[in-house]
């Protein structure tokens, strides 16, 4: 099990609001990846994604409890409670929040979970599959049925989340169990990358790319070429 990591402000953004964190131990068959997407004004936006992951990390290590379920959900509540609290005493982080998308394995037993729009992808041999659900705006009119998926791609109000770290005094993570094989990718990203990638092309760049040690940077490296409006997160591990 290895896993690579990379995050870049892109071309448009002054200042990259996205933090991630990434550590695997393929002695033990364990690792922990985290994502985080910031928003609001000014610095509050790199605040409250570096904040998440700092107190989300530090609570999860910290829980003696074996069931990671619930580790997990009560790391995230203390993630919130810490952005939540900054937000309303510092008139500077006024309104931030965050997404978080991560995943912890234990052996064979993964754990997805996310909060916002960034996602986890399970790539197998030449297939994709997206593991988690926007909580957003367009995904609710997919689901719906009242857009496409393509249409989703340029809603106007596709960028608009239902769910965030750090806006409110509670919030609420979704979970998934996924079944990882040897050879398989899990992939974890901001919306930076998604927004400009499509699935087919994420796909691609992992399987048929090259090397999976340069994959992440080739991936934004793509991104850039394409002007990369925001800033854009990556977290692969390869089973």
């Amino acid at each position: 099990m290895n896993v690579w990591s990379i995050t870049d402000k892109g071309k448009v953004r002054q200042q990259n609001q996205d933090a991630c964190f990434a550590v695997c131990d393929p002695d033990t068959g364990t690792a922990l990846l985290v994502v985080c997407d910031g928003m609001g004004g000014a610095l509050a936006g790199n605040v409250a994604s570096a904040m998440a992951i700092d107190v989300f990390v530090k609570a999860l290590k910290s829980d003696g409890d074996e069931n990671i379920s619930r580790r997990i959900r009560r790391a995230i509540d203390a993630a919130n409670d810490a952005v939540y609290n900054k937000s309303l005493d510092d008139p500077e982080c006024h309104g931030m929040g965050t997404t978080m998308v991560g995943a912890v394995i234990v052996n064979d037993n993964v754990t997805v979970f996310n909060v916002g729009d960034s996602r986890a992808y399970l790539i197998r041999q030449r297939s994709i599959k997206r593991i988690t659900v926007d909580h957003s705006v367009v995904e609710e009119l997919v689901l719906r049925g009242d857009i496409t998926r393509e249409q989703a791609q340029y809603h106007p109000n596709r960028n608009l989340i239902t769910r965030a770290i750090g806006t409110e005094t509670d919030t609420k993570c979704d979970l998934f169990f996924p079944k990882l094989k040897q050879g398989d990718y899990l992939l974890l990203c901001s919306d930076g990358l998604t927004n400009v990638l499509s699935d087919q092309e994420i796909m691609d760049e992992v399987i048929k790319g090259g090397a999976p040690d340069d994959c992440c940077q080739r991936l934004v490296d793509e991104v850039l070429r394409r002007g990369a409006p925001d800033n854009v997160t990556v977290i692969l591990l390869r089973r």
